[in-house]
């Protein structure tokens, strides 16, 4: 069975499991029914003024954007916009809390956009190149031979540069560049899912391979789709280093200064698998989320609280969002946080949908 037909069937059978475990198909929108109702939810943003009123408790952002399908998404204070991603079409759109969505970026050298890094500090904005075979500019007979980063400028969408990681790689295997993280001095770092590869890149585009290291290698397998599903989402945190949370649940620990010393995290509990996305918490912490799309459970956000240095970490669940199909978490307006539910399931089974999802959740 060849990998254009393990992905319909795979994410037909996804579609399936999360319908018989909600009671409900996914809804168009990119949510189910719990997730799609646009009820206020509680938040820890939810603060008093001093003697005065409450502050409104943040709401559902309904986004009106068909057929994009982002998997990943960061938010911009200063414009008060969401930046998502589409897996579909590979634009860059932005959404107000409003929901309402404006093409940004649009590069014919970008297949699928899937992670979305603003740097304001740099006036850039930084998108993964992926290719599920699925997107208008897929080639559909060789799903996963795309795998790059590009650079546009925050204000004009304008290309900085987009380099190809395959070129650095040139081993003809399977490639999904998962999400990209900055340092302070604007070096860029970028995970890949499908191999155990942790790319770096400058900021003027020059790349390299930063880590090659077995305790990166995928472990999680997805019948009937893919096979050792590892790296799923990175952070720089506070100490030089990078966070990296794997599909089956655990963290890693990379010292930027020596990466040859990674090590897993000793976690409290593991993260729910398959984790999908991470946000840093001022305080030095990690909101991550982990997708239900192969049990039709509603996703999970979890908290993760580092103890020495990251060598140890506590996890706790903080709250959960219907829609099992969540796959990122992000920064929103007033110290919120927003979680992400794009419609993965739908795409990767054929189906139209008519927008998506931004959900506010507790993260302690």
């Amino acid at each position: 069975m060849n990998k254009k037909t393990k992905l319909r069937i795979a994410l037909a059978s996804a579609t399936l499991v999360v319908a018989a475990a909600t009671g409900t198909a996914l809804a168009s929108g990119g949510s189910s029914s719990g997730s799609d109702s646009g009820s206020e939810r509680p938040s820890t943003a939810q603060n008093k003024q001093v003697g005065q009123d409450k502050q409104q408790t943040p709401v559902v952002v309904k986004a009106d954007g068909a057929n994009l399908f982002p998997h990943s998404l960061d938010f911009d204070a200063p414009s008060k916009s969401f930046y998502v991603g589409s897996l579909k079409h590979g634009t860059v759109s932005t959404v107000g809390t409003d929901g309402k969505v404006r093409t940004f970026i649009d590069d014919p050298q970008i297949v699928s956009a899937q992670a979305v890094n603003i740097d304001r500090e740099r006036g850039r904005v930084l998108v993964s190149n992926v290719d599920y075979g699925t997107a208008d500019r897929s080639r559909k007979d060789a799903p996963f031979k795309v795998a790059g980063v590009g650079s546009y400028d925050l204000e004009t969408g304008e290309q900085n540069w987009c380099v190809d990681l395959t070129a650095l790689t040139l081993d003809g295997k399977q490639h999904l560049i998962s999400d990209v993280t900055v340092a302070p001095d604007g070096t860029a770092y970028a995970v890949d899912e499908l191999t155990p590869t942790v790319f770096r890149i400058d900021p003027e585009g020059n790349a390299s391979v930063f880590l090659r290291d077995d305790l990166l290698q995928g472990t999680l397998d997805i019948p009937d789709f893919l096979d050792d599903v590892g790296m799923a989402a990175v952070e720089y945190v506070a100490g030089d280093q990078l966070i990296i949370a794997m599909a089956d649940g655990s963290l890693v620990r990379v010292p930027v200064q020596r990466p040859e010393d990674a090590q897993k995290v000793r976690l409290s509990a593991p993260l729910a698998s398959p984790t999908a996305g991470m946000r840093l918490l001022a305080d030095g912490s990690i909101t991550a989320v982990s997708s239900g799309l192969l049990t039709g459970k509603p996703a999970r956000i979890q908290h993760v609280n580092p103890e020495d240095g990251w060598k140890t970490a506590t996890v706790t669940v903080t709250d959960t969002v219907t829609d099992p199909v969540t796959s990122d978490v992000t920064e929103g307006p007033v110290r919120t946080t927003y979680a992400l539910s794009g419609g993965l399931a739908d795409l990767l089974a054929g189906k139209p949908n008519d927008g998506f999802t931004l959900t506010p959740v507790r993260t302690g």
